[in-house]
């Protein structure tokens, strides 16, 4: 497959064109008041010699329509962190009066591939979770087809962005302190998939935490994961199957956490008695198994329904002929939530 990168033109095109800003030129498109006849027609003129063609769904809202959205999830999130970032998106949209549309990232496809796929679904704005929200080709190509983005846990923030996310770094620092403080000083880490940007954000909350308590991190007390259950049987085996195993596991996400137990089981180890096993999200698979996982409770569906709410604050704006003061990064709070898989070490 040939890439294509030539990108078609832009509502920062027009507007260099006209000789007018982004924001005149896209409420002359709209249709919207406050734009001057001189500045209208030298809008029109641009588009017409650019062969530039306005987002659909934007023009549709000229006319009072709702507008569409879109969720945009790639091969790489699992099925429990996109199930509770749907339940969070579709309980909100309805109420910004939003249409949310699903769109699921081709395995490999550029990201032209992709904006072309989101402009044919007609969508004014898109919630990009990890790893999506830290390409930044992806999301340059979508703000420049004049589409809203709204990034869900970013690696960074930025003050031409709008984002939402919690803690990563702080949050493993204080699961790791928590384990500390039951009397772990062995404790192993299994890894997030390493286009995840979180797993390293979390990893290197572990170890600050065990540096600035004075514990060296062995690097065979490290495994790699990916997020998957069958990640974690592989990443669990390998911490256990060591000569002087850890007293306790910080798997990276819950599914991994419960394959850690699984393997456990396996061994005839007792969780905790024997091995303290954590997790990180709190998705629903964390109070199913047995025993329940110690946790940190990320606010995945607040998390998407601040997206939808951000993505709606902003489209008004623009409507009301608004700039982009709109933007803005929200940060949620999480929780440490302490089930049944954790206890003091049986072996100090």
């Amino acid at each position: 497959m040939q890439r294509n990168d030539r990108k078609p033109p832009t509502i920062k095109d027009v507007a260099a064109h006209a000789g007018v800003s982004v924001m005149t030129a896209s409420r002359a498109i709209n249709g919207r008041a406050l734009v001057s006849p001189s500045a209208r027609q030298a809008v029109a003129q641009a588009v017409e010699a650019l062969g530039y063609v306005p987002n659909a769904s934007a023009r549709a809202l000229a006319g009072g329509a709702d507008r569409r959205v879109a969720l945009l999830y790639s091969n790489s999130t699992t099925s429990a962190y996109l199930g509770e970032l749907l339940l969070g998106a579709l309980a909100e949209a309805p109420q910004r009066h939003l249409h949310l549309v699903v769109e699921q990232c081709a395995p490999g496809a550029f990201a032209q591939e992709i904006v072309d796929q989101v402009a044919q679904a007609h969508v004014a704005g898109v919630i990009l979770p990890p790893p999506l929200c830290d390409w930044s080709d992806l999301v340059d190509r979508l703000s420049d087809r004049d589409i809203a983005v709204v990034a869900i846990a970013p690696d960074r923030d930025g003050p031409d962005r709008l984002s939402v996310g919690t803690d990563d770094r702080h949050a493993a620092y204080d699961l790791a302190r928590h384990l500390i403080d039951l009397g772990h000083r062995r404790i192993g880490f299994i890894q997030g998939n390493p286009r995840h940007r979180a797993s390293a954000r979390r990893l290197q909350g572990f170890r600050d935490c065990l540096g600035d308590h004075g514990i060296v991190v062995e690097d065979d007390l490290i495994a790699p994961g990916d997020f998957s259950f069958r990640s974690g049987l592989d990443a669990a085996e390998q911490l256990l199957g060591h000569a002087t195993p850890p007293t306790a596991i910080f798997a990276c996400n819950d599914d991994m956490a419960a394959a850690a137990i699984t393997v456990a089981h396996q061994r005839k180890m007792n969780v905790p008695g024997d091995i303290s096993i954590c997790g990180f999200d709190d998705t629903p698979l964390a109070s199913a198994i047995w025993p329940a996982l110690t946790t940190i409770r990320q606010p995945i569906r607040d998390m998407s329904r601040e997206a939808i709410a951000l993505l709606s604050m902003h489209f008004r704006s623009r409507d009301e002929g608004g700039d982009d003061d709109s933007l803005a990064t929200i940060r949620l709070d999480y929780q440490l939530i302490r089930r049944q898989s954790d206890a003091v070490p049986a072996r100090h």
